[in-house]
């Protein structure tokens, strides 16, 4: 998430409640609190729990919930950012619960090497034709209507589907994790994304890797690895540039700070993710 969308989808009242913070007076859509920055005796700060904001009628300052924060903590966005993190993760797995709930209905009808005109070229345009084979052609029915798509599957069984319009999960969401050939090694090398892997996969012909790889497929899914993660010595993240990204690096940064944690990302720093960064590059 970015911090629109931050602002856009954590609750305000929630966040107010996290500092037992609660109104003096409400109705259905709004309420009266008393101010964030002084003691009074008539509560002036008025909540708009519809449009996610608050506004102070004493200062005439105007609140979200990253500001509400940094006035509670007396802190920076970033700083913000990492306290709501917990709302964050929060969100994203009840947004996964309602895709699940919308997906109940699908059948995979083929799954086969990639094929379809319509997907070489999309793998083509992401600059990772080249690792075909590490995913594979989906034809599935969703709701009645049949589809096609990229498909890379989970640790579950399950199935992230990718092309040009869709971005999806059918079946249950999980990580994938993917041992070298070797099945040692001391390091990991985790993205958010399959398309990621896949960049990584042709970046990584030009060396030689005993690394395993872990594939997030959702920020949401890093607590079922946390126990994993210490198996290994050196963590290599390879996470995107944004506002989430930022808040998983540095979940992980001060959980495993007893190891070698490298953030990979200074690579591709003022790119999104590795895929946007290798697709720029016009001689690789």
């Amino acid at each position: 998430m970015n911090c629109e969308e931050v602002k856009e989808k954590i609750n305000i009242r929630t966040v107010l409640e996290s500092f037992n913070l609660s109104p003096v007076k409400e109705n259905r859509k709004t309420a009266f609190y008393f101010a964030l920055d002084r003691e009074e005796k008539i509560p002036s700060l008025s909540v708009d729990f519809v449009k996610n904001k608050a506004f102070d009628f004493g200062t005439g300052k105007s609140y979200d919930v990253i500001s509400i924060v940094q006035q509670m903590n007396q802190c920076s966005v970033s700083e913000a950012l990492k306290y709501l993190e917990k709302f964050v993760f929060s969100v994203q797995k009840k947004f996964q619960n309602e895709e699940a709930k919308l997906q109940k209905e699908y059948k995979i009808l083929n799954v086969r090497e990639i094929q379809h005109p319509a997907l070489i070229q999309y793998l083509k345009s992401r600059k990772v034709y080249e690792q075909k084979e590490l995913v594979k052609e989906i034809e599935y029915e969703l709701n009645g209507k049949k589809y096609f798509g990229i498909g890379f599957f989970n640790n579950s069984g399950g199935v992230e589907i990718r092309n040009k319009y869709s971005k999806i999960c059918l079946g249950k969401k999980d990580v994938t994790l993917i041992k070298n050939e070797l099945n040692i090694s001391n390091e990991i090398c985790i993205f958010e994304g399959f398309f990621d892997y896949l960049t990584y996969k042709n970046l990584e012909q030009k060396e030689n890797s005993n690394s395993d790889y872990l594939i997030l497929n959702s920020t949401a899914m890093l607590f079922k690895v946390e126990e994993l993660l210490r198996k290994y010595q050196k963590i290599s993240l390879f996470l995107d540039n944004d506002d989430n990204g930022e808040l998983v690096k540095s979940k992980i940064q001060n959980q495993y700070k007893y190891k070698n944690v490298e953030d990979c990302s200074l690579i591709y720093q003022k790119f999104k993710d590795l895929n946007e960064w290798f697709c720029s590059k016009e001689d690789l």
